[in-house]
């Protein structure tokens, strides 16, 4: 089930994050989220399970018994522990009935559909104290989760450690002919307690044997007799049981902290008060069988059922085969797994006629061994969970006996059927909403990483939270213009989409290379291309990296193609240094655009450039000279707008080299 792999998950995200769950989903192949009541294949969590100890580092059996005990507090956390606490008062009975809770959840509870296949457990005590476990399972390998999940139910229930060790292992299982893997456990125990409560423990086991010899002491055979008679004369039809002084007195004396010492002995009469005929009626679908299986009596109702149960005597596996625990249907092997929950299933050649295109009857119930008698007691109910089950087999309430609680179950989970189809709508919409918010997300990000290339993060960032953006200013930044040489020309002899592959191949590029020198693109305008540095975001080192942006767009333009000439095409750079004014302009399509004459100054700086050369003003010189460039001397020139401009030329930067320049490893 999903619950299985859900519990993985959050074991895996709670000790060692989203990340390290992530990784390994991803190596494993499968999704990251499970429906908890939906059907998964068990290759799924095998992959995980495996999968987990490669990027943990971790063996097999340490990631199965942790898995083992997250797997109980999970089960805690899900709603079941009222459920676990219930099913005994001792490690022992806990265990006995694990399976009878597997039956209830696979027969009864609806949120489960029937595709269930559950371990089993059998459990047997030895004199000495300890227990060996029986863990049969369709599944091979996953044995080491077993002590994981009785050792914490063993603390948590029951405040005892116990130690688990495998002392026999099989492949194939002779007397369970369904299961693939049974493993034998030997578990020990050994009680916890606190330091205080020790000691009384301690001095109160003390205080006890004490206690008995010292009545055992003052007690004459007179008081002793009395105490007997007392308790022997409740009723003329028990048999008297004999008691020895103290457990005579345990029934009667309170010791310690309000803490009645009793023991209890039941008391049978001496004849069965009840006639057969009220028997078969009151238990209708019993059925009482000898070793060969033979039956000796059965309940009315199933005998209205299956008719051939009329004849004494017939063997029982003649009409019945056992679903559960899967065992061969013999004697010894009911008597080895006796506290377990049987089902039969009706076999469909032996029902009447009627019976033919009905689904076929199932029994669940308890097996009770009678030793006076050498037979078996089957104590049973028909296995129905919804009132369609019941018409399917066309049966009634009435058939099932008053006080037979598979009435009240059938009633109930009538009820229920439609708070589990409920239930099972809110996962899978729950499901698509967490898909339908990842997505959203996602396109969040795509979205935000487009506003992002078009404006400065932090003016989106106000936009976005519908702030109004304040311009501001720059005392000092670097600006560089670039164009394509004769682009007129080129234009006039090409067809309109080679222009738009030729510019789109020389500015992504370009776009590259603001990345490696972080400056920022302020537009592009046809061929002419903007960037400047130090704007949005002041930096001392601006005019070093439009100066390397500039170097980079130089050896860029060597690898874009003239589609007119064929050779590569040529550009004209031009970079200026001095105050702007930025700000958001607009409200449909806003741009962040430069305000001023520094930019007016670049634009001329390219426009009077040089092919494949870089113009620089005197304020970007003056800016560069000390850092490391090789720069040259052009002189005096008239600039339209402006006179005559002193200006230079940028070759190279004496430290860096061309890789390094351009952004390659």
């Amino acid at each position: 089930y999903g619950f299985i792999n859900t519990c993985l998950k959050s074991l895996v995200v709670e000790k060692y994050g989203e990340e390290t769950w992530e990784n390994l989903r991803l190596q494993a192949g499968v999704q990251d989220s499970f429906l908890t009541f939906e059907v998964y294949k068990d290759e799924i969590t095998m992959q995980l399970i495996d999968n987990a100890c490669k990027v943990l580092g971790v063996p097999a059996d340490t990631v199965l018994r942790e898995f083992g005990k997250y797997f109980f507090e999970f089960c805690k956390r899900s709603g079941y522990d009222h459920m676990l606490r219930t099913l005994g008062g001792n490690l022992y009975e806990f265990i006995e009935n694990l399976d009878a809770l597997h039956s209830y959840l696979f027969w009864f509870c609806l949120f489960f559909p029937q595709e269930m296949n559950a371990p089993s457990f059998r459990v047997e005590k030895n004199e000495d104290g300890s227990m060996h476990l029986h863990y049969y399972s369709d599944r091979r390998g996953l044995c080491h989760i077993v002590p994981g999940i009785i050792g914490a139910a063993a603390l948590d229930f029951f405040n005892i450690e116990i130690s688990m060790k495998i002392v026999n292992q099989t492949e194939e299982e002779e007397e369970r002919t369904g299961k693939k893997e049974h493993i034998v456990f030997l578990v020990t125990q050994n009680p916890l307690f606190p330091c205080k409560e020790r000691n009384e423990f301690s001095s109160s086991s003390r205080c006890l044997v004490d206690s008995e010899k010292q009545f055992e002491n003052q007690l004459n055979k007179e008081d002793l007799e009395k105490a007997k008679n007392a308790n022997g004369d409740r009723g003329n039809s028990v048999c008297p049981v004999k008691k020895s002084h103290w457990k005579t007195l345990r029934g009667i004396i309170t010791l310690g902290k309000g803490k009645l010492l009793r023991g209890f002995d039941p008391v049978y009469p001496k004849s069965l008060w009840i006639d057969t005929k009220t028997f078969c009626n009151g238990l209708p679908f019993h059925m009482v069988f000898d070793k060969e299986l033979k039956v000796k009596q059965a309940g009315v109702s199933i005998q209205k059922i299956v008719p051939g149960l009329q004849t004494m005597g017939i063997c029982l596996d003649q009409y019945f085969r056992i679903v559960h625990p899967e065992v061969p249907f013999t004697i010894s092997s009911i008597q080895k797994f006796i506290n377990s929950q049987f089902v039969f299933q009706t076999r469909r050649e032996m029902m009447p006629e009627s019976w033919k295109e009905r689904p076929m009857l199932e029994l669940r119930g308890q097996m009770m061994w009678m030793e006076s008698l050498q037979c078996m007691l089957y104590l049973c109910s028909p296995l129905l969970r919804t009132l369609h089950e019941l018409e399917e087999r066309q049966m009634h309430i009435a058939d099932i006996a008053p006080h037979d609680v598979t009435r009240d179950l059938i009633l109930l989970n009538q009820q229920r059927l439609a708070e589990m189809e409920l239930s099972n709508q809110l996962e899978r919409k729950k499901e698509e909403l967490r898909i339908l918010s990842k997505h959203l997300e996602e396109e969040k990000k795509k979205t935000e990483a487009l506003l992002y290339a078009m404006l400065p993060q932090h003016v989106a960032n106000q936009l976005k939270e519908g702030k109004r953006v304040e311009a501001g200013e720059f005392k000092e930044c670097t600006i560089l213009f670039s164009d394509v040489v004769t682009f007129t020309n080129i234009c006039a002899q090409c067809e309109p989409i080679q222009i738009v592959l030729m510019l789109n191949s020389m500015y992504l590029r370009f776009d590259r290379l603001t990345t490696v020198h972080d400056v920022y693109k302020v537009e592009t305008i046809g061929d002419a291309y903007m960037v400047v540095g130090g704007v949005p975001v002041p930096v001392p080192t601006h005019a070093e990296r439009v100066a390397n942006f500039a170097l980079g767009m130089i050896m860029a333009a060597k690898g874009v193609q003239n589609p007119v000439s064929g050779n590569p095409i040529q550009i004209r750079v031009g970079i200026h240094t001095g105050p702007v004014l930025a700000g958001v302009v607009g409200e449909k399509m806003p741009r962040y655009c430069l305000f001023g004459d520094t930019v007016n100054i670049a634009s001329r700086m390219e426009s009077h450039g040089v092919p494949s050369k870089i113009h620089l003003s005197s304020s970007a010189y003056q800016c560069l000279k000390y850092k490391n460039f090789e720069i040259t001397e052009r002189g005096e020139i008239e600039v339209k707008g402006k006179g005559k401009m002193h200006t230079y030329f940028l070759i190279r930067n004496k430290s860096a080299t061309e890789n390094e320049i351009m952004g390659r490893p």
